[in-house]
């Protein structure tokens, strides 16, 4: 579906920058049944595995869709690429898109060896099994591990992760209450580079087939500016260029963009970038929307979203940036 020099998982990392972790949770490889893909509509927010992936009111379920256009909106998407189009990063194929796994209560925690940005990890042990899937399936790159626990609703993102002794050793790992709207701290990276989760922001197939994504959509961009926007607290770039996207930007699909044509898994995603839009939230290949592998997928109903051009969406307004750190 695409070539592997194309792929947007190559992570940019700036030691001299305020680093931090984050975590993320979903599985390719749970059980097709395992995921309770309702919505209990926009108003309650988005619910999986009889947990709230953060509540109705977290930014990250925001309707952006009457969100005022940002001042510097064609700058923006100059800088990303005008001309460019969305692409689909990942499918059938389990080497692209980042994979997740979904745990019970009682899953035994196992130590985790920081070896880049420690201090600001939140620590283990996670609970996470011996045979979690890994980003890349096997390849190089970020090598991202999620884990949902169920119960407890806590989601566990490992960045650079790779099994270590009875545990897992990783660059950065972060935890997440899906109850709770708490930020990481000021300055924080996580398993991403913008201090978000991960999960809650990937296409997920059990939601798509459902008919419906109620969340804003994980993107990278090739540039961004050392600057972000709640609820990213973390930069990724040495660079002072007010045209570059800040980490945390909302795009929205325009409204008058025609979705006549499109059908299928791409209609549902398209639908929710006009109410729920992207998050800017690393670096990486522009416009590649990030999503759950899953053998499901018809790879050619995602391949519809190449015909949408980057000139079809507007950044909005969501609040100022932030230079911390």
């Amino acid at each position: 579906m695409r070539s592997r020099v194309s792929r947007a998982s190559t992570r940019r990392r700036w030691v001299a920058i305020a680093a931090g972790t984050t975590l993320a949770v979903g599985a390719a490889s749970a059980s097709p049944g395992a995921a309770t893909a309702a919505h209990a509509g926009a108003a309650a927010g988005p619910r999986e595995y009889s947990c709230p992936i953060f509540p109705a009111s977290n930014p990250l379920n925001q309707d952006i869709s009457h969100a005022p256009v940002d001042p510097n909106s064609a700058q923006y998407i100059a800088a990303i690429g005008a001309s460019g189009h969305l692409h689909a990063d990942f499918g059938t194929d389990p080497s692209y898109g980042i994979p997740y796994t979904v745990v019970g209560p009682h899953q035994p925690r196992v130590p985790i060896r920081f070896t880049e940005f420690g201090e600001e990890s939140n620590p283990g042990p996670y609970p996470i099994p011996p045979n979690a899937p890994v980003e890349g399936a096997g390849e190089e790159g970020d090598r991202h591990v999620l884990v949902l626990q169920k119960g407890t609703c806590k989601l566990y993102e490992l960045y650079a992760a790779r099994r270590s002794g009875a545990g897992w050793e990783a660059g950065s790992g972060a935890t997440f209450n899906l109850r709770s709207n708490a930020l990481r701290p000021e300055g924080w990276t996580s398993a991403d580079a913008a201090g978000l989760p991960i999960f809650p922001l990937l296409v997920r197939y059990p939601e798509v087939q459902a008919g419906q994504i109620d969340h804003a959509l994980r993107v990278t961009v090739e540039q961004t500016q050392r600057g972000y926007i709640h609820p990213a607290v973390h930069f990724a770039s040495d660079s002072s260029d007010p045209s570059l996207p800040p980490m945390g930007l909302r795009l929205r699909l325009n409204a008058g963009y025609s979705l006549a044509g499109y059908h299928g898994e791409a209609l549902v995603i398209l639908r929710a970038l006009k109410r729920y839009g992207l998050i800017v939230a690393d670096n990486g290949s522009s416009w590649y929307i990030t999503g759950a592998p899953d053998p499901r997928w018809n790879n050619e109903d995602l391949n519809q979203l190449k015909s949408v051009p980057g000139s079809a969406f507007q950044a909005v307004q969501t609040g100022p940036i932030l230079h911390r750190g």
